[in-house]
């Protein structure tokens, strides 16, 4: 196999898993939101920056929801989802001949889906359909490459990509937690602390999947 080719697949599927990863992420705390305190809403914002590798810049006044918001909506920011997608469909698209047509047609429709994304539209209705919307697109297009696609070299560096992305995403979640947990709280703190975390087993556990 071509080095190029071997290249594109394995960056298409690191790009996949980062996307689905990030929207994963971001739709557990949206759901923590509804059990959290405004004074502790920003630095667990906080920490699901650095979780994603973009920690929030020191003296930064946008504040850390802000961030977040670039890091699902914003093109132009590159570990975003819909950066992600972008280049996950490129990459796809200089290997054409080395896939199946259902693979090109299932990211082609996330493609074009989220290029249609405004970011005004998308936070001031419905963001938590957008993010379920790339989980199943990513998770369609996992399954239409293991049922339409030889499983010879070119699957083989679609899951290596894949597995090492995810094992980099989870290990950067566990290593920031542990380390802002790792000093005692007061009684406050810990229950708050102690609802994230089971957010986070939540979020791993799913993430992880059978064979991990």
């Amino acid at each position: 196999m071509l080095s190029r080719v071997a290249d594109s697949l394995y960056w298409m599927a690191r790009y996949l898993e980062r996307a689905e990863h990030t929207a994963r992420l971001v739709d557990v705390h949206l759901n923590l939101m509804l059990d959290q305190s405004p004074l502790t809403a920003d630095r667990r914002w906080g920490r699901v920056l650095a979780s994603l590798g973009s920690p929030l810049p020191a003296g930064d006044a946008a504040g850390a929801y802000t961030h977040v918001q670039a890091m699902v909506f914003d093109a132009a920011t590159r570990s975003s989802i819909v950066s992600c997608i972008m280049h996950a469909r490129e990459n796809l698209r200089q290997v054409r001949e080395q896939i199946s047509s259902e693979m090109w047609e299932q990211l082609n429709r996330m493609f074009h889906a989220v290029k249609r994304v405004q970011y005004e539209e998308m936070h001031d209705s419905h963001p938590v359909e957008f993010l379920a919307a790339i989980k199943e697109g990513t998770h369609l297009f996992q399954g239409v490459t293991d049922s339409t696609m030889t499983h010879g070299e070119g699957w083989q560096f679609i899951q290596i990509g894949r597995a090492l992305e995810r094992a980099r995403c989870v290990a950067t979640l566990l290593d920031v937690h542990f380390n802002e947990f790792y000093v005692p709280h007061d009684r406050q703190q810990e229950a708050a602390d102690h609802l994230e975390w089971i957010g986070q087993g939540l979020h791993r556990r799913f993430v992880a999947g059978p064979h991990c």
